[in-house]
């Protein structure tokens, strides 16, 4: 969550001088912080934050854009509560900020997606209201294979209006409901950073691409550590497989084999892990790896012709099924 904390404690502090996107700050902060209560008959407006700047950025902002002077409680952390939450309360003329920011309408109904005038302004309307909800509840995990940014929404029709201000800003965003709540996540990585960078963290966003940029490095060198061990694996198996048939073929052919080809057989026996490589390096004098291939191969041929004149087991007869098994992995 240490990245939430980041981006949260950012966009709190962010200057914006636009009334419009202000306001729209302020409706997406109530609307997916907590919305409309009714307490004694009276319309109550609230918002449950975790960040205490947060809380402090939409009283002030309440206060300045509507002249209300909201209310702030401080719930400690305990029971079912994993850490200090605020409540922004504005309980006096909680139906008259209700209409002024939206959540309610003409005929005094709640709305239950995003106001009319967020979802129909400008392109900084859609980020302000991105912005608000993300400060509401929204978390940010950290780049790797499950990362995603992901806003809780009060219901699907705030969910949808928030997919549809995504798609205002160009990012693809998804609504869906997980463990009977709904949310709306955005997963790839480019998306994230491009909306970061609207919402005005950027900051945050060079934190969080260098984390992403770090970690596809080092999973691209395990790919490669792994492909690499993979190969020496199976380097080293199959010189064990040629060491045994190479044992057997200088048992049939006695000494009828060139001294040559006893030569690049000897070495395959003494060495049996080396690669053919280390072989032509220890030959003397030293060959090249095509020239160790070659004349085992056809030392292996000549004791295979031998075998089948014979009508006795050729090399391959000593090849065990966990030999033959280490070649083909």
């Amino acid at each position: 969550m240490a990245m939430t904390a980041a981006v949260k404690d950012e966009l709190s502090r962010l200057a914006v001088t636009k009334t419009c996107c202000r306001r729209a700050e302020v409706a997406a902060l109530l609307r997916f912080g907590g919305g409309l209560h009714i307490v004694g008959g009276r319309v109550v407006v609230e918002a449950e934050l975790d960040t205490g700047a947060g809380a402090r950025r939409l009283r002030g902002e309440i206060h300045d854009l509507y002249g209300h002077n909201p209310e702030v409680h401080v719930l400690s952390q305990g029971g079912l509560r994993k850490g200090t939450r605020y409540v922004v309360r504005v309980a006096a003329d909680g139906d008259s900020l209700a209409r002024q920011t939206g959540l309610l309408d003409p005929r005094g109904r709640p709305v239950r997606g995003l106001p009319p005038q967020v979802v129909s302004g400008g392109v900084c309307d859609a980020e302000a209201a991105w912005r608000g909800a993300f400060l509401a509840h929204g978390s940010l995990t950290e780049p790797g294979r499950s990362s995603a940014l992901e806003i809780t929404c009060p219901g699907m029709e705030a969910a949808m209006a928030l997919v549809g201000a995504a798609r205002r800003l160009g990012v693809v965003a998804k609504a869906r409901e997980v463990r009977g709540a709904d949310r709306v996540v955005v997963r790839d990585g480019d998306a994230i950073g491009a909306l970061l960078t609207r919402l005005g963290a950027h900051t945050s966003v060079l934190a969080w691409e260098e984390r992403r940029m770090r970690r596809e490095v080092r999973a691209t060198a395990n790919r490669l550590a792994n492909f690499d061990d993979a190969n020496l694996r199976r380097s080293v198996k199959a010189a064990v497989t040629a060491s045994a048939r190479v044992n057997r073929a200088l048992e049939l052919l006695g000494d009828e084999v060139p001294d040559h080809l006893i030569q690049a057989g000897r070495l395959r026996v003494e060495h049996e892990q080396a690669s053919l490589e280390e072989l032509g390096q220890l030959a003397d004098p030293p060959m090249t790896k095509d020239a160790v291939a070659g004349r085992i191969r056809r030392l292996l041929a000549m004791a295979d012709k031998k075998a089948k004149d014979l009508r006795v087991p050729d090399t391959s007869s000593v090849v065990t099924e966990e030999m033959a098994e280490m070649a083909d992995t």
